[in-house]
């Protein structure tokens, strides 16, 4: 029998409105995340996947430029239905949230270290020395001077530097979910997967559960333990990472596989996503 889930989503909706007219970002979404799995969401951009990870801790416009509808339970309690108070507990400690552009999401006019150290105090009561708290939380991200770090502004880091120190401030805040939304963008290829071992092994350390928003399908494979594709606001496809993988039966979902590069691939270009769609 498998372990309940920490996290249930059911028919998660988000619907914008503006000068008069309503349009659907994402509908009738539902999903599981059970403690230490990786729940992988993939799709284009516009899909929906991101609007419906910031839909869960509430971090869209309110009413009534934005309707969410839907449930989603942790630890029995629905976190669409809660107040700004009560959601605001839940928001860092429970679910820290990673974006997909940290040189955009950091504060250019704090040090690193006072960022992570603000998080800390907003959100983990029961850390006494707040500085001992942000050294231990850039050493667990693998910055190897995190004091000369902490006392630098983003400007001064690398892209991932500054996507490191986003993950800090996250881990800080010891969430037991994380939402790693598209957290290897404008990263080289390199520096992508150095983020995604640190995302595996924090992971593995913590016993962490991770939702993750990504356009790309090649980092997936070897990450996740589901998926579920979204196009146009919708779930088209989910199941294990393998069998989706290996087995697609969507179009859209078998076109973003036919995408990703292959090593000993000759092709004078990229297929592209509609030329893939276009032969089922």
């Amino acid at each position: 029998m498998s372990a309940a889930p920490l996290l249930k989503v059911q028919d998660l909706g988000v619907t914008f409105r503006s000068s008069g007219k309503e349009t659907m970002a994402s509908a009738n979404v539902c999903f599981e995340l059970r403690q230490g799995e990786v729940l992988a969401v993939v799709g284009e951009s516009g899909s929906g996947k991101s609007v419906s990870a910031l839909a869960l801790t509430r971090l869209l416009p309110g009413e009534p430029t934005c309707t969410i509808t839907g449930q989603a339970w942790l630890d029995g309690r629905d976190l669409l239905a809660l107040d700004e108070t009560e959601i605001s507990k839940f928001r860092g400690k429970e679910i820290a949230y990673v974006f997909q552009d940290p040189g955009t999401s950091l504060n250019p006019v704090y040090t690193i270290g006072f960022q992570i150290g603000e998080a800390v105090r907003i959100h983990n009561l029961g850390v006494t020395d707040v500085d001992v708290a942000v050294i231990k939380a850039l050493e667990e991200v693998h910055i190897n001077d995190p004091h000369k770090v902490a006392n630098q502004y983003p400007h001064e880091l690398s892209g991932g530097m500054q996507q490191r120190a986003m993950i800090a401030m996250a881990l800080a805040c010891n969430p037991r979910i994380l939402i790693a939304d598209e957290p290897t963008t404008a990263l080289d290829v390199t520096i992508q997967k150095e983020i995604m071992d640190l995302l595996g092994r924090l992971r593995k350390d913590r016993g962490m559960s991770i939702l993750l928003i990504t356009h790309n399908f090649g980092i997936v494979a070897n990450f996740a333990d589901h998926v579920q594709v979204m196009r146009h606001g919708r779930v088209v496809e989910s199941g294990t990472a393998e069998h989706v993988m290996n087995h697609p039966t969507d179009p859209y979902t078998k076109g973003l596989i036919a995408c990703i590069p292959r090593l000993g691939q000759r092709r004078h270009r990229l297929t592209t996503l509609n030329e893939e769609l276009s032969k089922s």
